[in-house]
């Protein structure tokens, strides 16, 4: 495998710095979205013929049209036959990675370009794609920490991004998006590092090779200084400690074909909940990345669609689709046709037992688009899990805010709160799938759709 040529990463580099990240951002002191019907993100009934008033970067009100008054100075944004929602929360996201087919060759050529070129690539798809908040996972963390810091200074457009940095694992590290774990003290001094970098949760990976002693002195040095825990659920053993030493959620529905969780799994879970009633177990199933991959497998039209790599480079677009172009060579992707029927079954029992399912993607892994994977998440729990739809769009709203802590400052639509707001053509109540065109995105108060 040979590296790309210095010429290509400076053509990069030039690319980025020539404005190819530059936002659409339109400011202003007051803005009102007039017209529509309102969600709220909060299960209450929608408001049809709604407003929602800006005033810099927070809601002044929202209501029926009949009772917000529009300062005659504000900037009216029509939302006529609009649904007009929070903005979407993903919490499975992989901002170091766009989808690439091969997982070696994209690992060699662009992580060393993660942090000046890719990171805000992929934050940028997000944001455009009606992603207002996301959290990221496995990724080193000088990256992580950076395009946060970047994001919350203006400096490029993507979401509010909630960032883990490196996952902790006792496996063999793989990269340096994971950090190994050799024994006790070893896990709670990297999860000391880890919280005196920053960052905004602990990720523990492979639970079942972990010691019950490694695992609650990472917990508790985490916990010490107010990060919330969460784990891959890698396995049915891994789930379960997991569930034993207190993590505050999970991602994932673990890589095998097993037609549903054991037993014991959703018997930890349930008496893990009924032990602790008001602390909510949160979990990101991560099921559409499969159901994309089988999608574009029959039908890869979607990936001649302009708009799907709209926020990319040619020179990266160009690449990523020729690594799509035969998805039964893609790499990264465990088993996918076996997986699929599985998946929903895992999603219903989790729902059943009274996990806190929230929206997350896992944006980013082979043949799954930061632009998007978002709306095929709720899409794949409404149209092939049976969910209903309004559940779907508070898990990736309101929800997903509350697993993160953000619940009084973001992810539904209120008084005070951050204006993070979409809008999109038609009901997506009875048409999720409309939340793959979203007309109108506002983060912050500013506007890049």
């Amino acid at each position: 495998m040979k590296r790309r040529p210095p010429a290509f990463l400076a053509r990069l580099a030039a690319l980025l710095l020539g404005g190819a990240l530059c936002a659409a951002a339109q400011a202003g002191a007051l803005k009102a979205i007039v017209g529509g019907t309102v969600i709220d993100g909060l299960g209450s009934t929608p408001i049809h013929n709604g407003v929602v008033l800006i005033d810099g970067e927070r809601i002044r009100a929202v209501g029926p049209r009949s009772q917000v008054e529009v300062p005659p100075d504000a900037e009216v944004i029509s939302a006529e036959g609009m649904t007009v929602l929070p903005g979407l929360w993903d919490l499975q996201v992989h901002l170091t990675r766009l989808g690439h087919g091969d997982v070696a060759r994209w690992n060699e050529t662009y992580l060393p370009l993660a942090d000046r070129v890719i990171t805000p690539l992929a934050a940028r798809q997000l944001l455009l794609a009606g992603v207002t908040s996301a959290r990221d996972v496995e990724s080193p963390l000088s990256v992580a920490l950076n395009v946060r810091e970047r994001v919350r200074a203006k400096r490029i457009p993507g979401p509010t991004l909630y960032v883990g940095g490196p996952s902790l694992t006792r496996a063999p590290a793989a990269g340096s998006w994971q950090w190994n774990v050799s024994d006790v003290e070893d896990a709670r001094a990297k999860a000391r590092k880890l919280a005196d970098a920053g960052v905004d949760y602990l990720l523990l990976a492979d639970l079942d090779l972990w010691s019950s002693e490694e695992l609650l002195a990472a917990i508790a040095e985490a916990r010490s200084r107010g990060l919330p825990v969460h784990a891959q659920a890698g396995s049915a053993a891994a789930i379960e400690r997991g569930l034993a030493a207190q993590v505050d959620g999970f991602l994932g529905t673990g890589p095998g074909a097993q037609p549903a969780f054991p037993d014991t799994v959703v018997l930890a879970l349930r008496q893990r909940l009924l032990s602790q009633p008001n602390k909510p177990v949160f979990w990101s199933p991560g099921a559409s990345a499969v159901f994309s991959y089988e999608r574009l497998r029959d039908d890869a039209e979607p990936l001649d669609d302009p708009e799907v790599f709209a926020a990319l480079p040619a020179v990266i677009a160009g690449d990523v689709r020729a690594s799509l172009a035969n998805l039964d060579r893609v790499s990264g992707l465990d088993m996918p046709t076996s997986r699929r029927p599985t998946l929903c079954n895992k999603v219903r029992q989790l729902r059943d037992a009274g996990a806190a399912l929230v929206a997350g993607s896992d944006a980013g892994v082979p043949a799954h688009l930061h632009s998007r994977a978002t709306w095929q998440e709720i899409d794949v729990w409404v149209r092939e899990c049976g969910i209903d739809a309004a559940y779907a769009i508070q898990a990736a709203t309101h929800d997903a805010a509350v697993a993160m802590g953000a619940q009084n400052e973001s992810g539904s639509l209120g008084p005070g709160k951050y204006a993070d707001v979409i809008a999109v053509r038609g009901n997506v109540l009875l048409h999720p799938a409309l939340l793959a065109n979203p007309t109108i995105v506002i983060r912050h108060g500013q506007r890049y759709r």
